[in-house]
């Protein structure tokens, strides 16, 4: 019977000693949990996917219809500034400026004429001047008769108004120079129609007709980019825009190279946001243009908006009750757990909000939650380190 009861005792004294064990496990032991540390110069970023585009791109063609007979340019080409892409047949054009030259060349034929024609009248004018004074002269003296003076100052008029014609004519030849080169230089510039150059350096993106082709006054021939002005037009959710600034230094990725960032900046944010999408159009212009790029191609871009000195950063799975901007965290506080209502700053990409306000003097944030966190039980600590 003893040793039945001393059995029962010892089973009893064990039974407590592991119901201890388990109770200290549960509600004394320390818990060790990662907490966070002050991190240095945090860069803020904001991401968005967009396209590679030009900025300036123009469909191109002749101002003149015509069957097109050479084209020097095709998908691409980088073409300088003034270079012939394409001609027109400019058989017929051209006989149009001969024809006008021949008639530039006929009017001042015909000044020349009007000229001559001015000289011999002054001469005229000149010697019925001189025959109708000494008519007078005579006819005062009465050595000649008063009819022959008349005759002489008639025949003066005659002269005076034969000058007066004989400018007039010049003028006529003058006014006739003018609209023949006029008309040579209209033809002229028709004829240089005929021949399509870029507008500026080029890049052709496409090509819409080929030789033979008879075309309309207008109508596209090539379509051309500058390529000095290809950007990224990227959209941001409007939520995470309005930090967003010009200068701002971006990084890009383009889909084709994963691996490979390409450094930018904010060129332009546009000032009407996509109404649908409720996204804000950001235009990022590369700081070096990459020589193999890919319009159209998608493209991730990630805008530092603010460079935080110091910063303290917890994930968003270890605040609870999460709301705008406030939180509550578990935090190590003199070696033991406390909960502590934070108020929330930035948040990064990787999903860490900042703490601005909310936390005792050395307490330090728990980054993870586990279980067993209970207010004033033991605590160990772990740093986690972030790049």
């Amino acid at each position: 019977m003893n040793r039945k009861i001393f059995v029962i005792s010892l089973a009893a004294v064990a039974g407590a000693v592991s119901t201890g064990v388990v109770a200290w496990a549960l509600f004394l032991r320390p818990v060790t949990v990662e907490v966070a540390r002050a991190e240095h110069d945090v860069a803020v970023r904001v991401f968005g996917l967009g396209t590679v585009e030009p900025r300036v791109q123009s469909k191109i063609g002749f101002k003149v219809s015509g069957v097109l007979v050479d084209l020097t340019a095709d998908v691409g080409d980088r073409v300088a500034k003034g270079a012939v892409l394409a001609r027109l047949d400019s058989r017929e054009q051209a006989a149009r400026v001969a024809r006008a030259k021949a008639a530039v060349e006929q009017a001042e034929a015909n000044l020349q004429k009007a000229g001559a024609s001015v000289e011999k009248a002054e001469a005229n004018y000149a010697n019925a001047q001189n025959i109708s004074r000494r008519r007078q002269t005579l006819a005062s003296t009465n050595i000649a008769s008063i009819e022959t003076a008349e005759t002489a100052v008639n025949a003066e008029r005659a002269s005076a108004a034969e000058l007066s014609l004989a400018k007039s004519d010049v003028a006529v030849a003058q006014a006739a120079i003018d609209d023949a080169k006029a008309q040579k230089q209209q033809e002229t510039a028709t004829f240089d129609f005929h021949a399509l150059s870029a507008p500026y350096e080029a890049m052709v993106i496409a090509r819409q007709k080929e030789l033979g082709s008879a075309l309309a006054a207008g109508e596209s021939v090539f379509t051309i980019i500058d390529p000095g002005s290809v950007w990224v037009l990227a959209y941001i959710d409007e939520s995470k825009a309005g930090e967003i600034a010009v200068g701002q230094p971006v990084d890009i990725v383009v889909r084709s190279q994963p691996n490979r960032h390409i450094a930018g900046r904010v060129a332009r944010v546009e000032p009407e946001s996509d109404r649908v999408n409720e996204e804000r159009r950001v235009e990022v212009a590369f700081d070096n243009i990459p020589e193999d790029f890919h319009l159209g191609e998608q493209a991730e871009v990630y805008i530092t908006t603010v460079h935080l000195p110091q910063a303290l950063l917890v994930p968003e799975a270890a605040i609870e009750d999460l709301s705008k901007s406030s939180g509550v965290v578990w935090t190590v506080e003199g070696g033991r757990f406390e909960r502590r209502q934070v108020a929330l700053g930035h948040r990064l990409l990787d999903g860490r909000y900042q703490i601005t306000r909310g936390l005792a003097e050395k307490s330090m944030p728990v980054t993870r939650l586990t279980g067993g966190l209970r207010v004033g039980r033991a605590a160990n600590t772990a740093s986690v380190q972030h790049p």
